[in-house]
């Protein structure tokens, strides 16, 4: 048997495994289905619907239109509460913000005078803190100045700004969601689909069979690379079609194709980054362990949630060393942006080389390890 025919016999073999371990199989389902629609529709705004509660003790026409104008979808429609139950309200979480309107707060400010208003925040739930105490203080002052000049003044600027808006006219969240949480379930999925792979052959002592079999440690780190890489990619590929497209209606404006390239190169990454984990691991439960260490900052620091440049110098030049880094830049240049080719070789260039990195020390870690078997 030649060793191209062997390589993929035992990946065939790995299919199958793959298919028989009820568990992963839905993993994989899950992950880029349920999880893909899930992370696109309720990835959360600046600010969406903030509870909040106001402690009305004027009750005029000004507080009136204060309270009207905190709406969705930014706020809910506002409790009305008084001010012994504000205390009792942030304590049990009922709501973020409670704003106390003072007694004679319409006739201070018709008077010229500067009435204290009190913004109550729950600083706990810091996403929505830290952004509606803003929201809030513009409102307030708006609704009291147009109160004040009896309309409501239109500012004309000596400039005039025009914005356009590229690639995601409409700021929809869910079209950025969707996308990196692709790019993040192949990461996650590849290393642990090709490091479980290895360690339950090693836990079913399976390894040992293979030893004594006319095939290298090549042969069979490379057929668990092709497999788990090729069900990973057509997972990837199945939900771009379904999910993302047809599902979320997300547009797509560059080439799928050459995304999935793209993705092919970053599985030969995270493939042999789980195949040497594994190596280093002597159980499932500390490969576990091992996959979340290297999971964590390689989601977080390659750019998919925040930009790079905000990242210290350290922290850029480190993570340029990394495949996710590469594949997020390039993942986001063809899908949101239509690049070509000719936009993104370096990226394809950047993974290529990370790749043939990581394989070697992955299959050198392997032969010592099967050595040690043997």
């Amino acid at each position: 048997m030649s060793g191209a025919a062997t390589v993929w016999h035992l990946g065939v073999k790995e299919l199958r495994s793959l298919l028989h371990d009820r568990v992963l199989f839905a993993l994989v389902l899950y992950s880029f289905t349920v999880g893909i629609y899930a992370a696109a529709e309720h990835i959360p705004e600046t600010l969406h619907r903030a509870p909040i509660a106001i402690v009305d003790e004027d009750r005029s026409q000004l507080s009136e239109r204060i309270a009207g104008a905190l709406y969705p979808p930014y706020f809910v429609a506002p409790l009305d509460i008084t001010q012994s139950e504000m205390d009792a309200r942030l304590d049990e979480g009922d709501v973020t913000f409670a704003l106390v309107l003072p007694v004679d707060l319409q006739r201070d400010v018709l008077r010229g005078h500067r009435p204290a208003v009190q913004l109550n925040v729950d600083a706990t739930r810091i996403s929505q803190a830290f952004t509606g105490s803003g929201y809030v203080q513009q409102i307030v002052s708006a609704e009291v100045a147009e109160f004040v000049k009896r309309y409501r003044e239109v500012p004309e600027l000596p400039v005039e700004l025009t914005t356009r808006i590229r690639y995601n006219p409409l700021l929809t969240f869910s079209w950025f969601g969707a996308v990196m949480e692709i790019v993040n379930n192949v990461t996650m999925l590849s290393i642990i689909l090709t490091g479980a792979a290895l360690i339950r052959e090693r836990e079913h002592g399976t390894v040992e069979h293979l030893l004594v079999m006319p095939v290298t440690p090549l042969q069979i780190m490379l057929s668990k690379v092709w497999a788990m890489g090729f069900i990973v990619l057509l997972a990837c590929g199945l939900s771009i079609g379904i999910v993302v497209r047809m599902l979320l209606e997300m547009p797509i404006e560059g080439s799928i194709a050459l995304f999935l390239v793209g993705a092919g190169l970053h599985l030969f990454a995270t493939t042999s980054m789980g195949i040497f984990l594994a190596t280093v691991a002597r159980s499932m439960p500390q490969f576990g362990l091992l996959v979340i260490l290297v999971i964590l900052p390689l989601e977080m620091l390659s750019g998919g949630q925040t930009p790079r440049e905000n990242m210290p110098e350290a922290i850029q030049a480190l993570m340029s060393l990394a495949p996710t880094t590469h594949f997020v830049s390039l993942a986001q240049s063809i899908l949101f942006r239509g690049a070509g080719f000719g936009v993104v070789w370096p990226q394809f260039l950047a993974l290529i080389g990370i790749g043939g990195v990581l394989f070697a020390l992955a299959l050198s870690r392997f032969r010592s390890t099967v050595g040690a078997v043997g």
